[in-house]
């Protein structure tokens, strides 16, 4: 304890608590059998999102006609995932490839920069928010996606070569965690055929060992033929890399509205029959703990009973298996899907929302508790009143998303004065009168991300009649909840 003297009526006595310091280390990921973990062998889901456009004509996220990236990025954030899946196209790499599209008076920083120097930009604010960047060769060229890895202006030499500066120019970023290598490989695509112009499986050897070579830190995912929904084979076939436990198992799944030609949305039990199609595909990788699987996409417009049944049995199929999941997308302008975002590029999808916000995961990338909090409190006193004040003051050394603080003053005549706050996020509050304390609220508004660096001050005002208040005699409780992590503390004045 602490006795500062602010003033001639007033004193401050100040408690302060910490947890360990939060480690904001370099945290790359690799695999233990089924499962993704972090450096510190610690279990993660990856539960995110893709916002494409860097893959197209326009060479830039999507969307930046209508907002800025960084309040793209925050939104992210703030609705709790923590990963980004961006696709590109090697056409972006080109020097031909201008970024078009984007609104420079709320992007300005993003004014006459290259394509490359975009992701650059996009993998930053990602970081600086403790979200994680997947890499997605999502088509050789900007026109359309490919049936195989090559094309014949954009040859595998080329699909190789370009994966290899990805992984040099961010080697030492553990922002970008992964490199899933096509997109949707189909058509003629076959797996542990020995073809090397049609073995899928032979191809993601070739190039996931080039990467490899470069930064062995990064996850391989690898999809399954079939537009990215067969990995049958892959059990009695896997892909073999020259560093162990780097290897991730993509497989993408869609409703009716999507995939009409598949025969499962007509089965009479539909849906039940779903996740038994799903183990034969590439559920059993993860259930026989071969290899992580991650549903790298999927995606509806929510319209119909068909997709609205399919999109919740995938959703159980997630939580009930534990596995990572990509959901397509972020972006309002997929035609087949539509996104979270509704066509604004502002408002949330709620229906969508509601259904994957139980499946989201923590951050990844911090070892310990990142609180750290003060608890300091004013009192004055005077012949016939009294008043005092107790003050939470929290310094973010992550970005946090989800916060919760408590304070309860305990106090025989305390009536409720007023309450305040300071500093990053916006809070909802509230006070409640128990009759033997005050109760003071404060909730991190949905959206609203307090990023590290940052310094947050609530308060809770009080005041009270009658004689001249003791030190014995007024007390002070504070609880703080964050990202589910407590602390709490007490105090006299």
């Amino acid at each position: 304890m602490k006795l500062l003297r602010i003033n001639a009526r007033a004193w401050v006595v100040a408690a302060f608590l910490t947890t360990p310091s939060a480690i904001w280390s370099q945290n790359y990921l690799h695999t233990s059998g089924a499962q993704i973990v972090d450096s510190q062998d610690q279990i993660v889901r990856l539960s995110g999102l893709t916002w494409f456009g860097l893959e197209t004509s326009s060479y830039c996220p999507h969307g930046l006609w209508a907002r800025s990236m960084d309040s793209m990025l925050d939104q992210i954030s703030g609705l709790g995932y923590n990963m980004i899946r961006v696709p590109y196209c090697n056409q972006l790499f080109d020097p031909g490839s201008i970024p078009n599209g984007i609104d420079y008076n709320l992007n300005s920083d993003l004014q006459g920069l290259s394509g490359l120097q975009i992701l650059d930009k996009l993998v930053a604010g990602a970081g600086k928010r403790g979200l994680k960047i997947v890499l997605d060769r999502h088509r050789p060229d900007s026109g359309s996606q490919s049936v195989l890895w090559y094309t014949g202006s954009y040859p595998e030499e080329r699909w190789i070569s370009d994966w290899k500066m990805l992984a040099q120019r961010y080697n030492g970023n553990d922002t970008v965690i992964g490199c899933d290598l096509h997109n949707e490989p189909h058509g003629p695509a076959e797996w542990g055929s020995g073809n090397p112009n049609t073995d899928w499986r032979l191809a993601a050897e070739r190039a996931g060992n080039a990467i490899l070579s470069v930064n062995p830190h990064l996850l391989i995912i690898v999809e399954g033929i079939g537009w990215g929904s067969n990995l049958t084979d892959a059990g009695q076939y896997p892909v073999r890399l020259s560093v162990g436990n780097q290897l991730v198992y993509s497989a993408h799944d869609f409703p009716l509205s999507v995939a009409a030609d598949q025969p499962q949305f007509s089965d009479p039990s539909y849906p039940a029959n779903l996740p038994a199609m799903w183990d034969a595909h590439w559920g059993y990788l993860a259930k026989r703990n071969i290899a992580p699987v991650w549903i790298g996409e999927f995606g509806t417009k929510n319209q119909t009973t068909s997709d609205q049944l399919w999109f919740r049995a995938l959703a159980n199929y997630i939580r009930s298996s534990g596995l990572s999941f990509c959901y397509w997308c972020w972006n309002p302008n997929s035609q087949d899907t539509g996104g979270i975002l509704e066509d604004d590029w502002w408002t949330v999808h709620p229906d969508k929302q509601a259904i994957l916000q139980p499946l989201l995961g923590p951050l990844i990338g911090c070892a310990s508790d990142p609180t750290t909090f003060a608890v300091s409190g004013v009192v004055s006193g005077q012949t016939q009143s009294w008043w005092g004040e107790e003050d939470v003051i929290l310094s973010a050394s992550r970005p946090i998303n989800a916060l919760t603080i408590t304070i309860s003053v305990v106090k025989t005549g305390v009536s409720y004065f007023g309450r305040y706050t300071n500093g990053g996020g916006g809070f909802t509050s509230s006070a409640t009168d128990t009759g033997s304390a005050i109760l003071y609220k404060y909730v991190l508004d949905s959206g609203q991300v307090i990023y590290p660096g940052t310094t947050v001050t609530v308060g809770a005002q009080y005041n009270g009649n009658g004689t001249i208040r003791t030190t014995a005699d007024d007390t002070y409780q504070v609880a703080a909840i964050v990202d589910g992590s407590s602390q709490s503390g007490s105090g006299h004045f």
